[in-house]
């Protein structure tokens, strides 16, 4: 039984190790997203920071619509790699998880 528990403890460090690695790509882990008629398009990391935005001349004649379009855009961009983040960081998780039963964390 205590070797058992011994090596729970160390499954539950690779994991952890593994969930840890599983964030630090989602750095690198690019998502792309643009309006409709792609007079802007936008490009985030899994992890939720903005690396481009490419606006059409024509978006820059009307501040309204371009803070418009900023706002859509960057929310669907947002929103899918919030889902690509959330996605790889479960899997990394359940991967590593030992097998107890009764425990189902991870679906």
């Amino acid at each position: 039984m205590f070797g058992d528990m011994m090596g729970m403890m160390g499954k539950l460090k690779e994991t952890q190790e593994k969930v840890e690695a599983t964030k630090a790509r989602m750095d690198t882990v690019m998502v792309a997203e643009e309006s409709s008629d792609s007079l802007l398009k936008t490009t985030v990391t899994a992890s939720r920071k903005i690396k481009t935005i490419e606006i059409a001349d024509e978006l820059l004649e009307d501040k309204e619509q371009l803070e418009d379009y900023l706002i859509l855009t960057l929310n669907k961009a947002l929103k899918k790699a919030g889902e690509v983040y959330d996605h790889e960081v479960a899997a990394a998780a359940k991967d590593g998880m030992p097998n107890i039963p009764g425990l189902e964390m991870f679906k």
